[in-house]
């Protein structure tokens, strides 16, 4: 049966902007890029301690930038309890497997962030990477090609929410590449 999404969204919640950041959150939904329908979801909360305990990477303005967010986004990564890091990559490979596996394009807000981050946990947890690296698809770089398509797409639901961060760039992602297609004139 042909899969009708071919993509997923990422969006990780961390305490760095380093390449190797401690992961509090991992959010996924698979999409069509023309029709911007969705599919299946992932979320899990990580817990902080097991990346601590691995080497993942913690930077003081990243806490400070939590405390300065929303009381909706700090309260859900503080009051769910957090999978252990290893149990929470096992289950995105799982989610990445039912979605398409290594045919699945999947993206990241960055080329060096969100996938970025996920490989190293992988790596570092000795697990293989459950999706193809010619695979990566970089959102920032789409949105480059039409920014005011982004900046014109209402956000719906808790800003740094990693499950509402995705469908937020799904929208504006589905938007800019049926512009460049001129699929909506």
């Amino acid at each position: 049966m042909e899969n009708k999404f071919g993509h997923i969204m990422v969006d990780l919640e961390t305490m760095s902007t380093n390449p190797g950041a401690a992961i509090l959150s991992i959010g996924a939904v698979e999409f069509n890029m023309v029709t911007g329908d969705t599919g299946k979801e992932f979320y899990c909360n990580v817990d902080l301690q097991s990346c601590i305990d691995i080497g993942l990477d913690i930077e003081a303005k990243t806490i400070m930038w939590w405390l300065r967010q929303s009381y909706e986004a700090r309260e859900k990564l503080a009051t769910t309890k957090g999978d252990l890091l290893q149990k929470a990559l096992v289950d995105f490979g799982k989610f990445v497997e039912e979605c398409g596996g290594q045919e699945v394009e999947i993206w990241g807000n960055g080329p060096t962030f969100d996938l970025t981050n996920l490989a190293i946990a992988y790596q570092k947890t000795s697990l293989a990477k459950p999706w193809n690296f010619s695979k990566e698809r970089c959102v920032r770089t789409l949105v480059s090609q039409w920014p005011y398509i982004k900046s014109m797409t209402k956000f719906q639901g808790v800003l740094h929410d990693a499950l509402a961060d995705c469908h937020h760039q799904i929208k504006y992602c589905s938007a800019t590449y049926r512009k460049i297609h001129r699929l909506d004139e």
